[in-house]
């Protein structure tokens, strides 16, 4: 099982992190990080961003089993990156799975992979994806044929081990959940915006520009 997890720059650290923690714990997985070109991406500019290793180039990797695209403000850049849309294009053609967290979705769609889909994403985004011809749903992970998409950010853990359970089973699932000792319980009810209180959502609403593309 050949799993490729997409790493670039300005990209949101748990998309990525999230669902490697758990695909790496499949039997016979192979995990590797790729990117446009190898190299350290940098989750945020400068030293505050965490460094994710891409070891290999997309190009290295032509045929992953499964393939994992997160999302974060760069992605606004890797739309118009027609050598990555190929390269998924190209890829999802014998995936097994092609999944994605967050507005890695937006990639996907960019790439044509969403048309007529079901699919889900950032809350925020939710529009954005309709663009891509997808049909956008709340839900918090969503299987649509080999397409797997995973709402934001935490949503990733979530989407990994729905993934998890469908390659390998319950059993295995659960005890990778329990290993990982994936067990939620947040302080507030507040992470959904039907369910969080109004000034938040009207706050990350006014603030979505800064938020998904990092301009003010």
């Amino acid at each position: 099982m050949d799993i490729a997890i997409l790493a670039f720059d300005n990209m949101a650290a748990l998309d990525a992190i999230g669902p490697f923690e758990v695909l790496a714990h499949l039997p016979d997985a192979t995990v590797t990080w790729v990117g446009t070109e190898p190299g350290v991406k940098r989750t945020e500019e400068g030293s505050r961003g965490v460094g994710i290793v891409a070891d290999a180039a997309i190009d290295d990797v032509p045929h992953p089993d499964i393939v994992v695209v997160p999302g974060g403000r760069g992605e606004q850049v890797l739309r118009n990156d027609e050598h990555l849309m190929s390269w998924l294009r190209a890829a999802h053609e014998t995936t097994q799975w092609t999944t994605s967290v967050c507005t890695g979705s937006l990639l996907l769609g960019a790439a044509g992979l969403l048309q007529g889909k079901r699919a889900t994403s950032h809350w925020l985004a939710l529009e954005e994806l309709e663009r891509f011809g997808a049909h956008p749903t709340l839900e918090r992970v969503v299987i649509d044929g080999k397409i797997v998409t995973g709402a934001g950010v935490s949503a990733g853990i979530d989407m990994a081990l729905t993934l998890a359970a469908e390659i390998a089973g319950d059993e295995v699932a659960q005890t990778i959940q329990l290993g990982i000792e994936y067990d939620p319980q947040p302080p507030f009810d507040a992470g959904s915006p039907l369910k969080a209180p109004e000034f938040s959502v009207d706050f990350l609403r006014k603030s979505s520009r800064f938020l998904l593309t990092g301009e003010r």
